[in-house]
Order: C-alpha cells, then sequence, then structure tokens
C-alpha cells in the first residue's frame, strides 16, 4: 500500500499541474488601447463598453483597459512600447485616432503613427483589432476622406479584423450621445459592445 501511495502521489500531482497549466493559457489577455470613447469618458466607468465587455466573458480573459480620454495617435504610440512590455498581451484593440481628426493633425501623420503600433504589436506576437473612426466634416471632404480611408488602407495591408466605424448606429441618435454629441451616453454603451464583440470572440477564439 506504501508503494501505491508513493507511485500515486506523483502521478497525482503531475495530473493537477497539467489541469492548471491548461487553464491558465486558456485565459488569453487583452489590452484596449482607445482614447475617450472606451475610456468611459462623462459616464461611470462601470458603464463602459470595456467594463461590460470584462462582465460578458468573465474569467475566459484578463482585459486591460489603457485608454486615455484626449490620447493621439501620437500619444498612444509613446506609452505602447512599456504596455506590451508588461502586459503581454494576446490581442490589442486598437481604437485610436478620433482626437488627430478633431485637431485637424494630418492624416498621413496618424495613418503612420498607427502604422508603427500596429507593426509594434504584431512584432510583440500579439493580434490587432483596428477600429475606425468618421470625423464631423469641419476641414472638408478631402480631409475626411483621407482620414478615413487611413484606417481601412491599414487593415487591408496587414490583413486585421476591421470594424470601419466604431460609431456605427449611435451618431445618427443623438438620445445615444452626450451633450457635446461627440462622447456616447451609458445607455448606448451596449450597443458599442454588440458591434465590437463578434469580431473580439472570432480573434481569441475563447
Amino acid at each position: 500500500m506504501g508503494l501505491l501511495n508513493t507511485l500515486f502521489k506523483p502521478a497525482l500531482l503531475i495530473i493537477l499541474l497539467s489541469l492548471f497549466t491548461s487553464t491558465a493559457s486558456a485565459n488569453q489577455k487583452i489590452l484596449v488601447w482607445g482614447d475617450s470613447l472606451s475610456a468611459a469618458y462623462g459616464i461611470p466607468k462601470e458603464k463602459g463598453w470595456v467594463n461590460l465587455m470584462r462582465k460578458e466573458l468573465g474569467d475566459k480573459v484578463t482585459i486591460t483597459n489603457g485608454s486615455i480620454s484626449g490620447e493621439t495617435t501620437r500619444g498612444g504610440l509613446t506609452r505602447l512600447p512599456k504596455a506590451l512590455k508588461n502586459i503581454k498581451p494576446d490581442l490589442v484593440i486598437l481604437e485610436l485616432g478620433a482626437n488627430d481628426g478633431l485637431r485637424g493633425i494630418s492624416p498621413a501623420v496618424t495613418k503612420n503613427n498607427l502604422k508603427k503600433m500596429i507593426e509594434k504589436v504584431q512584432k510583440a506576437n500579439a493580434k490587432v483589432i483596428l477600429l475606425g473612426m468618421k470625423i464631423p466634416p469641419n476641414y472638408g471632404a478631402a480631409y475626411s476622406k483621407k482620414f478615413e480611408s487611413a484606417f481601412s488602407e491599414l487593415a487591408e495591408k496587414y490583413q486585421l479584423p476591421f470594424i470601419p466605424f466604431f460609431l456605427e448606429n449611435i451618431v445618427t441618435d443623438l438620445k445615444l450621445l452626450q451633450e457635446d454629441e461627440l462622447h456616447p451616453t451609458a445607455e448606448a454603451q451596449p450597443l458599442l459592445l454588440k458591434s465590437v464583440l463578434p469580431t473580439i470572440l472570432s480573434a481569441i477564439k475563447i
């Protein structure tokens, strides 16, 4: 009996370690890298779409929200290397560019910053989902066209899962926008999550 116990304990330990490793590897890490649209600007943080996604996916994933209100692609690019090193994400949801457009930054600069971020994420062996953006026509039709096409061109070049306009079905309904008519309300957050969740689930395959 003593011999059986001696043999059984190491075998049980191996099985338990195997189960732990399998469970741990299934827990994937998502980094949301965005601006106020993902930082729950103007509403309680817990009602933002990123936190709703956290509740939806539960312990299947670990979600880090690195979004900052007012962030530009330049700021995102500057902060990104440290975040990739510390978090080691499996998936990065890249939601930046709106503030570039609102400030009239050259679409070529925005595109180049996004390009560099995509390449850094891929070099870190993580996947990228790119969320596209449209802006008000303040700077003219030519500017708007170049700005919007920057996202689709990058998605095509790098073969990325792509959502052309993150605020689709939101901006046309003023009841879903805050008083500034730019930021979604708390009521709009489930719709934002609904628009991105299928793409996210497909990317991480859980």
